[in-house]
């Protein structure tokens, strides 16, 4: 992932859009990997679900609302999971002793050793996909990401730019 000064502007055209392929898959491979938990028995733990768990693991306690707000879904969709969670075990409910009226979920063992055991699981495996690529490479790429994370969250919804023209 070396930067040269000679690069035309057809060959960095070419470029971009195989690095939209590249993309393309990746994204791809997630929804299949989504499309996947549709098939998973009760006790198993969907990848959205280990996202609400993560997010738990990271914050701590937090009510439904919090957790709806940082995955991005519905309050009833991230009630529903809880549910779920709650009666696999791998999260418990209680009230808040500041607020009574507040709800807050916080992670049992069983949740917290599921969202350690799923991470170790996905470093082994990044750990062998990326076998080989140097340090710098990786910095790279996690900049390339930021960029493009960027620029969807500044899209507008009709597709051109929104709040800033990303630089």
């Amino acid at each position: 992932m070396t930067s040269t000064t000679t690069v035309s502007s057809e060959q960095r055209t070419a470029s971009i859009a195989e690095l939209g392929k590249a993309f393309h898959r990746v994204f791809a491979g997630l929804r299949r990997l989504r499309g996947r938990d549709t098939h998973l028995v009760c006790s198993e733990v969907s990848h959205a679900q280990l996202e609400l768990l993560v997010e738990l693991y990271e914050r701590g306690p937090l009510p439904a609302g919090e957790l709806a707000a940082a995955a991005q879904l519905t309050p009833a969709t991230v009630t529903q999971m809880l549910d779920h969670l709650a009666a696999g075990g791998h999260v418990e409910r209680t009230r808040s002793d500041s607020d009574r009226r507040v709800v807050l979920s916080r992670l049992t063992v069983l949740g917290r050793r599921r969202v350690q055991d799923k991470r170790a699981l996905w470093q082994a495996r990044w750990e062998q996909a990326l076998s080989g690529v140097a340090v710098e490479d990786l910095r790279i790429a996690a900049e390339v990401l930021d960029r493009l994370s960027a620029v969807f969250e500044n899209a507008s919804p009709t597709g051109g730019y929104g709040r800033e023209h990303p630089q």
